[in-house]
């Protein structure tokens, strides 16, 4: 698989096939090797990767002492974390777009900027209004920078895609990790919650000069114009197997959030005892970090349907476990499920390179994917929140999760990459 650098001098908005005017300059590229070593490309990814969850993740352990300080309700409190996670969606879109008329180096820095940034002026807002606007800052950040990673990586590290997606999935849950354990000890120590969050901030400097040593790595190699097949490229709304990958990633979000939001709450009305609750939500999330690369140790091949469905498989026979006897070893079903999701939410930020032919149209995929996986996903604490006011009890909420993971697992087969095209 070679990779190519992409230079329209007239790209179309969003991602949609260009006209024959813009693609008839379009010339042939020769591959071009990366400037960087892996070693530092890992660096890199991980250091960017780690700044993207903070902003969000932060806000739930000072949510009480912000509702307190502003007088919001909790429907009000509720949209510091819905924001972001509904722009990680919709921004997903416009980004390939962005990155062609502007250059993916300076888009990316630039939303890390606005990352930091509105990370850092919402530890000083006085009103809800801003509150919420700096909130909307930060998910914008993170949709736009978040996006454009897996086009870098495929241009440039073509034959270890499923690594560097990997590590770069397991270090979003570390970043997720070191937010959730320390940020109430920094608001404890002084500060309240504008120190929790706004230390957060700070990791946005080292992410963006990782990424200005990729920008100066980039200006080193030759430009070449983008190959005529490329500026080409179809949208991924048109093809039936970007909707399968959509679906495929957005039943795995819809695990995964659900799970987040209501695994807790799940156990304790299950009988659980404190302990075991808390035991439970932690191995939870460790489990999923730690099983992010996992994809990558098992499976060399473009071809990833049988990895697929081990992992799908994984999460089911837990989710069945949790459904028929919860309370039977929780320790050992929750990280089970955790394991089949973190591998499958991997191998989710994957599959878009897998599908693709240059790291334009990857881009295109990738937005695409998730954008319809996040919204997607977003519905799986609203479903289980709503099952669970209407039945009474989590039991049916839980029986909701085993349908979502069987539909995951039945799209394992249809997964196949896309074959190369001919020349």
């Amino acid at each position: 698989m070679s990779s190519t650098t992409t230079h329209t001098l007239a790209p179309a908005p969003f991602g949609w096939r260009t006209t024959p005017q813009q693609t008839a300059s379009a010339v042939t590229a020769t591959p071009t090797p990366s400037a960087m070593t892996l070693a530092a490309a890992i660096a890199c990814i991980v250091l960017v990767a780690m700044d993207l969850r903070p902003g969000i993740v932060s806000i739930g352990p000072m949510l009480e002492q912000i509702r307190g300080e502003f007088g919001i309700s909790n429907t009000q409190a509720s949209l510091l974390t819905v924001i972001p996670n509904v722009l990680m969606g919709l921004l997903a879109l416009p980004t390939p777009w962005l990155a062609r008329r502007f250059g993916r180096d300076r888009v990316v820095l630039a939303a890390l900027a606005v990352l930091g940034v509105a990370t850092l002026l919402r530890a000083f807002v006085g009103t809800t209004a801003l509150l919420l606007v700096t909130t909307a800052g930060v998910g914008a950040g993170i949709a736009v920078a978040g996006a454009l990673i897996s086009g870098f990586v495929k241009a440039r590290f073509p034959r270890h895609v499923s690594l560097l997606m990997g590590l770069y999935a397991m270090s979003l849950g570390l970043g997720s990790t070191l937010a959730a354990a320390i940020t109430g000890p920094l608001a404890a120590h002084g500060g309240g919650w504008r120190l929790g969050t706004g230390f957060w901030a700070l990791p946005g400097l080292t992410a963006i000069a990782a990424w200005l040593y990729v920008a100066r790595s980039e200006r080193r190699l030759p430009a070449q114009p983008v190959a005529l097949a490329d500026a080409a490229h179809a949208h991924p709304a048109r093809s039936s197997k970007a909707w399968l990958v959509a679906f495929y990633f957005a039943t795995n979000n819809f695990l995964f959030f659900g799970l987040l939001s209501w695994l807790a709450p799940m156990y304790r009305e299950f009988g659980a005892t404190h302990t075991t609750t808390v035991l439970a939500l932690a191995s939870f999330t460790t489990t999923f970090m730690l099983a992010n690369p996992l994809p990558a140790l098992l499976g060399k091949s473009d071809d990833r349907r049988g990895v697929i469905g081990l992992f799908a498989g994984i999460a089911l026979v837990g989710l069945c476990a949790m459904a028929v006897a919860p309370n039977l070893a929780p320790l050992v079903t929750i990280p089970l499920i955790a394991g089949g999701i973190g591998g499958s939410f991997a191998l989710g930020m994957t599959l878009p390179l897998d599908h693709t032919s240059s790291a334009d149209e990857a881009n295109s995929w990738t937005s695409f994917v998730l954008f319809i996986g996040y919204l997607l996903g977003a519905l799986g604490p609203l479903t289980l929140g709503l099952l669970r006011d209407l039945t009474g009890s989590f039991h049916v909420a839980v029986w909701a999760l085993v349908a979502a993971g069987t539909l995951m697992f039945l799209l394992a087969p249809f997964l196949a990459p896309n074959r190369p095209r001919p020349a």
